[in-house]
């Protein structure tokens, strides 16, 4: 184990950090090229029935994989979820100026990033707020067309559950594991169950992959896999993303929250060091803050889940129980030093105000400076899953009852805006 004081930044080592980061000497058989990538196969194809199956295991372990499907996860009872208030937008169409009719349910859509990458995310509409230029049509999945160059911020008229027409509706974005899809995030977490009751938009970006449409990664920084291998500018397409919904969607610029599994959850702490200025909070879950570098332009919100037996990205960091090819090894950062982090930034007292129901330990830091807060949930004996939720293959880690992660964290980010 070696500490990084020097802050210069190496090819898979962090740097302008102010914590530990945890790896192999660079002189060991199994370190001498120290790259972190999300584990499993880099070829095209995988040889062999057997080798696919132990691939399977590994992905569903992290986050990834096929779903078990949405029932269970919008099945569980939880708290009761907070309605989305409308906040005054600019008038538009239903799906902003010239923008497709809202329809309820989830379609599909592709966007043309900068870097010449074709993206692809998943958008659902909850029903009461579905309004059409004509009819609405029945849900379903649909390919769109987008340019992400295009900027305009427009919004739409839409109707929520006891609002008027002509407001702008939140967004939760959710980043599926390393090794998964959108689809996958959507089933997992049951996030959108919580927006047709609420009334915001769910949207469920996809990472890259060899494949394209599986094993797919986010760059989050030192991990993982093909997306943080090829050096994927995961970030520069969150920000495209952001600016191309408004022209589709009635979006509120001002309430934008990201969340994520696993990488994801890496993924999301990415995004609130480096998108602070259009990301109103975050809320990862059993992942680790394993960014190179982490300058935030402001305070940001963020309340965290982590099982306390994770072994994939183990609650006190190090090494991942998955086995990992030569030379791809890493070690993740601890829980502890992201909340360290986190309260430092956001100017938190560093011991929480805390609380305990059976399994799960709930931490309060505060009083924050404006616009700052930080609470974790630490879930005893709980591994690698989305509380509340569902898993996305039979054997991955089962997901605790409680808490109900979605819920919790949507009424997190129901008290937090940007400022305008």
């Amino acid at each position: 184990m070696r500490r990084d004081t020097a802050g210069a930044t190496r090819r898979g080592r962090p740097g302008n950090w102010s914590g530990t980061y945890r790896e192999r000497p660079v002189g060991t058989a199994r370190g001498r090229r120290w790259r972190r990538r999300f584990p499993g196969p880099t070829r095209t194809a995988v040889a062999g029935l057997a080798v696919g199956a132990v691939l399977l295991a590994a992905l569903a372990a992290c986050g990834g994989g096929a779903s078990a499907g949405a029932g269970e996860a919008a099945g569980r009872s939880g708290p009761t979820v907070p309605d989305a208030t409308p906040r005054s937008t600019s008038p538009g169409t239903a799906g902003g100026a010239g923008g497709p009719a809202l329809r309820p349910g989830t379609t599909g859509h592709t966007l043309t990033t900068p870097d010449g990458r074709q993206r692809t995310y998943l958008v659902h509409v909850p029903p009461s707020v579905a309004t059409a230029a004509g009819t609405p049509r029945s849900p379903g999945t649909t390919t769109l067309a987008a340019t992400a160059s295009a900027t305009a911020t427009a919004t739409g008229t839409a109707t929520a559950t006891g609002t008027a027409v002509g407001h702008g509706l939140p967004v939760v974005l959710v980043l599926h594991g390393g090794g998964g899809s959108a689809r996958q995030a959507e089933q997992q977490t049951g996030m959108s169950a919580v927006a047709d009751r609420a009334g915001f938009l769910a949207v469920y970006p996809d990472g890259t992959g060899r494949r394209q449409t599986a094993l797919l990664t986010w760059n989050a920084g030192t991990c993982c896999g093909y997306a943080h291998g090829n050096g994927v500018d995961d970030v520069g397409f969150i920000a495209a993303l952001l600016d191309r919904l408004p022209r589709d969607y009635p979006v509120d610029p001002a309430r934008i929250y990201v969340t994520g599994m696993s990488n994801g959850a890496m993924m999301s702490y990415r995004l609130g060091c480096e998108l602070a200025g259009r990301i109103a909070a975050i809320a990862p879950v059993s992942g680790a803050l394993n960014t190179t570098s982490c300058t935030p332009s402001r305070p940001v919100p963020v309340i965290a889940f982590h099982g306390t037996a994770d072994d994939k990205v183990r609650y006190d960091g190090g090494e991942s129980s998955i086995g990992l090819r030569e030379g791809d090894e890493r070690a993740d950062r601890s829980v502890a030093e992201a909340m360290a982090y986190w309260t430092r930034r956001d100017g938190c007292p560093a011991t929480p105000v805390r609380s305990r129901q059976g399994a799960v330990v709930h931490d309060v830091y505060g009083p924050c400076a404006p616009g700052g807060a930080v609470e974790l949930y630490s879930i005893t004996g709980a591994g690698h899953a989305w509380p509340g939720g569902s898993r996305p293959r039979e054997q991955a880690d089962p997901p605790p009852p409680a808490p109900n992660a979605s819920v919790v964290m949507w009424e997190f980010f129901t008290h937090h805006t940007l400022a305008g």
